[in-house]
């Protein structure tokens, strides 16, 4: 195993989180930029979640030898209790999949005036084709566009930052109620996104090859998945009664300075959406072949073709009622898990 593998997985951790609510800053303005300067302290919090989490999941799978995340979840909680939060994670990822489908579709209508089929035809073939090539497939698609979509963030994060400068006095008043509800909104951030890292980090557990890989991969990721909200929240702040009430407000920043930079951050939104995408499609995929005998191309051609239909539909009304209820259920897991965690391994030094 070569000794990069810990940059594949977090790639392949930050791939699966930034998706179109991240990469858009739609999340970060909602659960961080309206907070002001108290936002930044989220912004720290949540990358020290992300760190410890992620590296917990990773080292958890590794000890235990697990490579899905349905293995973790009944050895938490029994295979009875287990079978339900499966069955709520497995809708979540469906529509999470079909939801990034039809953000694809959204783009092409509306930055470039193309059908919105063909939008969401684009992204099921291309995640087909990832589907195809399984681990591989997915850490290479993640190892190339993550490095890319960090340098195009912190790049329109750094211009906005470098031109316009850092006004503290203005920050620190864009929330004039200074309280401790920003602590609970990075908490509900953090499990907000952990189901889909729950799935994926347990699913490519042949890139795992030993703790300190596991380690190393966990905190990496979470400290890339900070930078990328920093460079989001920074530039949102320092423009914030220009994007404040706007629905995709790096679309806005990007056009800061050149009128082009709108549609070019359409295209890094696109990349965003697709990694998240396949993340999601990949979590399905390797359910599914665990729990039918069916081959992988098989699987990977129904569930894409199935999900262009239900990406028609549009999904926004039920993760408004979904997303929430995840995030409490994940960061549920996530706590039963780093008590475990610790259990075992108080236990082994003790013994």
């Amino acid at each position: 195993m070569k000794n990069n593998s810990y940059i594949k997985i977090a790639s392949i951790y930050v791939g699966t989180i930034i998706g179109a609510g991240f990469a858009s800053g739609q999340e970060i303005m909602n659960f961080f930029g309206k907070f002001g300067l108290n936002g930044l302290i989220g912004i720290i919090i949540a990358t020290v979640l992300f760190c410890l989490i992620g590296s917990i999941i990773l080292l958890t799978a590794y000890n235990s030898g697990m490579y899905s995340y349905n293995e973790l979840l009944e050895r938490i909680f029994g295979k009875s209790i287990s079978i339900i939060i499966d069955s709520f994670i497995i809708l979540f990822l469906i529509a999470g999949y079909c939801i990034m489908l039809a953000g694809s579709g959204a783009i092409f209508s509306e930055q470039y005036n193309i059908d919105n089929n063909i939008g969401i035809l684009i992204m099921a073939i291309a995640t087909f084709i990832t589907f195809i090539f399984s681990v591989k497939g997915l850490s290479t698609v993640n190892t190339i566009i993550v490095p890319f979509l960090l340098i195009s963030i912190i790049y329109i994060g750094l211009t906005v930052i470098l031109n316009e400068g850092i006004n503290i006095s203005t920050l620190n008043y864009i929330n004039l109620n200074h309280n401790h509800k920003f602590i609970i909104s990075s908490v509900t951030y953090v499990g907000y996104n952990m189901i889909p890292a729950l799935v994926i980090l347990t699913s490519v557990g042949s890139l795992v090859d030993s703790k300190k890989t596991a380690i190393k991969g966990g905190v990496l990721g979470g400290l890339f998945l900070g930078i990328l909200a920093f460079f989001i929240l920074m530039p949102s702040l320092i423009l914030y009664s220009d994007v404040s009430a706007s629905e995709l407000p790096m679309l806005n920043i990007s056009s800061y300075s050149d009128y082009r930079g709108k549609y070019l951050y359409s295209i890094i939104l696109w990349f965003a959406m697709f990694t998240t995408a396949i993340g999601n499609g990949f979590g399905i995929i390797t359910r599914i072949k665990q729990m039918f005998n069916i081959s992988q191309i098989k699987i990977c051609f129904l569930f894409c073709f199935i999900s262009i239909f239900l990406a028609k539909f549009g999904f926004s009304n039920l993760i408004m009622i979904l997303y929430p209820i995840f995030g409490y259920i994940s960061f549920l897991i996530m706590i039963f898990a780093l008590l475990k965690f610790v259990y075992e391994n108080l236990y082994y030094y003790l013994k």
